[in-house]
Order: C-alpha cells, then sequence, then structure tokens
C-alpha cells in the first residue's frame, strides 16, 4: 500500500501541479513543465479528447488526479471496505492532496526567502502561490517589514485539512 501511495501522491501531485499553473496562467521554467508533462501527459491527452478544457481550466488534469486518487484508494476494496467508504476516502484524500500541495508550495517558497530568494525557481513558486497570498496580504499588515501572510496561509489551510477531516468523519 504504501509503494501504490508513494506513485499515486507523485502523480497525482504533477496533475494538480499541472491543472493550477494552467489555471493561473504560469508559465513553468522548462524543467518543471519537462517534468510534470512527460509525467502526466500519457493520462491527460487521452482524457482531454473526453473532457476538453472549458474556461480556461485544463479540467482533464483535475479529473486525471482524481481518478489517480480513486484508483490508489480503490486497494481498500481488497480490504473488504464498502464502495461507498471508499468513494467518500477518495473525496477525501483528494481534497488532502490540493491542501498539501498548496502547504509544499508554501514552504518552498519560505526556504527560498531565507536561503537564497534569487534562485531560479523562486519566482515561479512566488506565482504560484501569489492567488493565495494576494488576500490575506490585504489583511495581514507587515510586521517590522516581515511578511506573516505566508505564516497565516500555513495555519489555514492547516485548519481547513482538519475540517476536511472532521467532515469526513475523522479519518
Amino acid at each position: 500500500m504504501l509503494i501504490v501511495d508513494a506513485i499515486a501522491t507523485l502523480l497525482g501531485g504533477a496533475l494538480l501541479l499541472r491543472f493550477w499553473m494552467q489555471a493561473i496562467r504560469v508559465r513553468p521554467p522548462s524543467s518543471v513543465a519537462q517534468f510534470t508533462f512527460q509525467l502526466s501527459d500519457w493520462l491527460v491527452r487521452p482524457l482531454r479528447r473526453i473532457v476538453p478544457g472549458v474556461g480556461g481550466y485544463d479540467w482533464a488534469s483535475l479529473i486525471g488526479a482524481f481518478l489517480i486518487v480513486l484508483l490508489a484508494t480503490s486497494v481498500l476494496l481488497l480490504a473488504g471496505w464498502p464502495p461507498q467508504a471508499m468513494l467518500l476516502m477518495a473525496c477525501q484524500r483528494f481534497l488532502q492532496w490540493i491542501l498539501y500541495g498548496f502547504m509544499a508550495l508554501l514552504v518552498v517558497e519560505a526556504i527560498f526567502s531565507w536561503i537564497n530568494p534569487h534562485a531560479p525557481l523562486a519566482p515561479f513558486v512566488r506565482a504560484l502561490n501569489e492567488p493565495l497570498l494576494r488576500p490575506l496580504r490585504r489583511v495581514v499588515p507587515l510586521v517590522g517589514n516581515l511578511d506573516l501572510s505566508l505564516l497565516v496561509a500555513l495555519i489555514l489551510l492547516q485548519i481547513a485539512n482538519i475540517l476536511l477531516g472532521m467532515a469526513f468523519g475523522g479519518r
């Protein structure tokens, strides 16, 4: 189960990153684009024939990520879980992947700001986080020239994760 989860999380993360980059119109550095597209094209291209992009969103990538989490969670059927529970767990895990992905991006931005704010990937990560941080920056004041919006975003995402766990029965 651990290997299935690791592979599913890597692939699902690439699909979610692909969706987010396209949704907010961020052009990735070539290394990130190459990694993301090579890892996910085998699933996204066929899905695009069935689910075209609508409203400027790459729905095939998002649906692909959900299909990956559903497939990884279906291993639970082998353990005797009822199909309804498996579907609910897949929905919970999918939403958790999204929350954890945002948390990871925020942590990477914090590390870049401490260690090397001029790293080649720093502007890309900053651009990915901007839609999350922009509304918070309007509300959270600078403290001694220190932007705490990143910390507030992490706390809010953690709260959302806790509420998600409570909504799905504390799993």
